[in-house]
């Protein structure tokens, strides 16, 4: 890496040295302009420059300032730009604005963006405290516009018309440990541990642990149908993507040792690491050994990111695995429980994970037909939930929601949690997950039906 993405560089928070990063990048992608239609960024630093005519070195700072504020780390430029690394150009977008957040925490800010950092930041305390008082949370949280919801916005910077996910009283841990002790007190292991396909470890990430434990209900649910053994790593917490995104590399980088110890024992006992959601996933594959990458756990980050994998990608991967085999008795299709084509968002990380459509494919095997849509939705990781960023991110999110009502089709379904939430407060329409269709289509009721 050049000093430009190097989190270790002694110069990677220097701030003169980065003004003139960004001066170097802004004009290669002002002369490329590929990425014109991805992300507000690329139209305002060209017009910043095109109205000084091309000159690049005339952009003052604060106008550096308001491209990388409109950045919210979708990571498509990875899919489109011909610069990338290991090109000689070395041209990476998405790690240069988080070096730019980074110089900015380093340097200092306001109280009020201090505050809205540590609020988004610290997902495990506030998802214990929401899930043990979950009706309480919800009704207060849960009416966009309200007055609890605009005095919110007042102390933590979250937008008050931001559509929130409500909170499960019962975390998907707490589930997954009943049911382990449930099923060890009946006797010997299942036919599964006789008849195993293979062993993953399901790390839940703040969304389902917190939120939706019912998408991890029915992960390991369809999994354990396939012949896949099933853990829980005990330990692991949120990604740090909050943090990481905000500029905070001290706090990102005690998240990912924290995960990367914990997980590396799943990888070295034989499981695989599977990440229901795509933004943490594409964290702790792409992220983790970038930044552990000068300590003691290089190896461990690098083994754990080779070990990772999408729910569908691994279930698609049995199935085309030769000697393994997705089962393929739906029941649930032949009743008519499932529809036969739905309406599936591709999310954006995981385009940039750039590992194919696999829950489309999955969703071919159960006989569903999936209409694509491939649009933002304006959230990415924690962009979109800022006062500041809202009515942008509104005007992001805009043709996903043009996308979703052209389909016309009465089930959406997508990977990820945050780009749901936004879809469901565009259209309102709530998606479901992937594993979920793939539990109905199995004929596997909801959990607690």
């Amino acid at each position: 890496m050049i000093t430009a993405y190097d989190p270790t560089h002694p110069k990677y928070l220097d701030e003169p040295d980065l003004r003139v990063e960004l001066e170097r990048v802004f004009d290669l992608c002002h002369g490329c302009r590929l990425c014109f239609n991805l992300c507000p960024s690329f139209p305002t630093l060209f017009d910043f420059i095109d109205a000084r005519d091309g000159d690049v070195a005339g952009m003052t700072p604060v106008e550096q300032d308001q491209v990388v504020d409109e950045c919210y780390q979708c990571k498509l430029c990875y899919l489109k730009c011909p610069y990338v690394p290991p090109h000689e150009w070395e041209l990476d977008f998405p790690r240069l604005m988080m070096r730019a957040h980074a110089v900015r925490h380093a340097d200092g800010v306001g109280v009020k963006e201090r505050l809205t950092d540590q609020f988004l930041g610290r997902t495990d305390l506030l998802g214990k405290v929401s899930s043990a008082a979950a009706p309480v949370v919800n009704a207060l949280t849960g009416r966009t516009g309200s007055f609890p919801r605009k005095m919110m916005e007042k102390t933590t910077g979250i937008a008050s018309e931001r559509l929130l996910p409500p909170y499960s009283r019962q975390r998907f841990s707490t589930w997954f440990k009943r049911r382990r002790s449930e099923a060890t007190a009946k006797g010997p292991r299942s036919q599964v541990a006789a008849d195993s396909q293979g062993s993953v470890s399901v790390f839940p990430t703040c969304f389902v642990e917190y939120m939706e434990p019912a998408i991890g209900q029915d992960l390991v649910k369809v999994y354990e149908r396939n012949r896949v053994e099933c853990s829980m790593p005990e330990g692991t917490q949120c990604c740090g993507a909050p943090w990481l995104h905000s500029g905070n590399i001290k706090e990102f980088t005690k998240a990912a040792e924290r995960n990367v110890s914990v997980l590396a024992d799943e990888v070295r006992a034989g499981r695989e690491v599977i990440v229901s959601q795509p933004t943490c996933a594409y964290v702790v594959r792409k992220d983790y050994p970038i930044y552990l990458a000068a300590s003691s756990l290089a190896a461990e980050a690098e083994l754990v990111a080779a070990h990772t994998a999408d729910p569908a990608e691994y279930l698609i991967r049995l199935h085309k695995g030769g000697d393994t085999a997705l089962d393929a008795e739906f029941s649930g299709r032949e009743s008519g429980a499932v529809p036969d084509q739905v309406t599936y968002h591709v999310a954006c990380h995981l385009q940039a994970q750039q590992i194919g459509l696999k829950s489309r494919d999955l969703l071919k095997v159960a006989g569903i037909k999936a209409t694509l849509v491939q649009r933002c939705s304006g959230i990415d990781g924690t962009w979109g939930y800022r006062a500041e960023n809202y009515e942008l991110a509104r005007k992001v999110a805009g043709p996903l929601k043009r996308g979703v009502v052209e389909a016309g089709n009465d089930v959406v379904c997508g990977d990820c949690h945050l780009a749901n939430g936004s879809i469901e407060q565009e259209t309102g329409t709530r998606p479901v997950h992937p594993m979920q269709l793939m539990a109905r289509a199995y004929g596997i009721p909801e959990e607690g039906s």
